[in-house]
């Protein structure tokens, strides 16, 4: 009869963690500094979870460290194993405290109608609103950073339920000595050959550059914007680059060296809301309802409200 294999061992979450950072790292030296640990201890720790795990999860080199075959398959799994024990811990808290929620919500949208409104019918409750990232609005979701999130299109959706509040037309922003200042409006011809701003973040590029185009040619590449959105319109200010933006973000009264034109022929952005799928809790249903009627797509003529996506 063969040997049985070893019973599976309990996993110790913080050696987990200190071995996401070293994969993240690279290096045991600036794992240790992120995770306020010694090299030597932090060394410990790994060995102590390849021995619960039964396989050897990282290879040392004097250059640093790199992921065993076991640690490749390892390490999405680790993830997803904090992840999960962060949420439960969330979801706990969040029970234990129904009367409390955080609405997320990203530049150039307004969230007030619908916070003030939440706030007056349900005066006992903690209503905390918080700015995301353009980015981050589904990771601040699932990592329980807030409960609702009202954000711009495109970004992945699975996990989460969405509703869209409203739709708003695309514009051009460019600097104010461009060619094409003083048209009424423009279309992706106009622009065939104008460099465009681009992210990391694929999805963003499509939507946002029309990327391909809808004959199947490329966007022209722009620079590369890994910082801020003021990085990015001072990189348009300056003449580098052009973007295509909410109609809404108006910003000649913040940057009279720019302006917007409208873009024809491109469909409407989508500003939705979005939550954790299966979510119920009283004020996040409240929330959806009040946004739903009291959030409603700006006048193109009203001042601006902040930088655009």
């Amino acid at each position: 009869m063969p040997d049985s294999p070893p019973p599976a061992q309990d996993l110790d979450l913080k050696l987990v963690r200190c071995f996401t950072v070293v994969a993240e790292h690279r290096h045991f030296g600036r794992a240790a500094t992120a995770l306020h640990l010694t090299a030597s201890s932090l060394s410990r720790q790994i060995s102590r979870l390849e021995q619960l795990v039964g396989a050897q999860l990282l290879d040392r080199t004097p250059q640093g460290s790199r992921l065993t075959e076991a640690g490749e398959v390892f390490l999405p799994l680790a993830t997803a194993l904090l992840r999960s024990a962060h949420q439960a811990t969330a979801r706990a808290r969040a029970a234990a405290r129904p009367a409390r929620i955080t609405i997320g919500y990203i530049a150039n949208i307004i969230v007030t109608p619908a916070v003030r409104e939440l706030r007056r019918r349900h005066p006992d409750a903690e209503v905390r609103s918080v700015h995301l990232p353009w980015n981050e609005p589904r990771a601040a979701l699932l990592d329980h950073r807030v409960d609702v999130a009202v954000a711009r299109l495109p970004f992945p959706t699975d996990e989460l339920h969405v509703t869209v509040l409203y739709d708003e037309p695309r514009a051009l922003l460019v600097p104010l000595d461009h060619r094409l200042v003083g048209k009424e409006s423009v279309t992706l011809d106009d622009i065939a050959d104008e460099p465009l701003s681009r992210t990391l973040d694929p999805i963003w590029n499509a939507f946002w550059r029309v990327d391909p185009r809808p004959d199947g040619r490329p966007a022209p590449d722009g620079p590369l914007i890994e910082g801020t959105v003021e990085d990015k319109i001072e990189l348009i200010a300056g003449g580098q680059a052009v973007a295509i933006v909410p109609a809404c973000a108006r910003i000649n009264s913040l940057r009279p060296d720019l302006t917007t034109i409208p873009l024809e022929g491109v469909e409407p952005s989508h500003v939705v809301l979005a939550t954790r799928a299966g979510e119920r809790g009283r004020l996040v249903t409240a929330f959806r309802r009040y946004a739903e009627a009291h959030l409603t797509a700006p006048d193109p003529g009203s001042p601006e409200v902040g930088p655009p996506a």
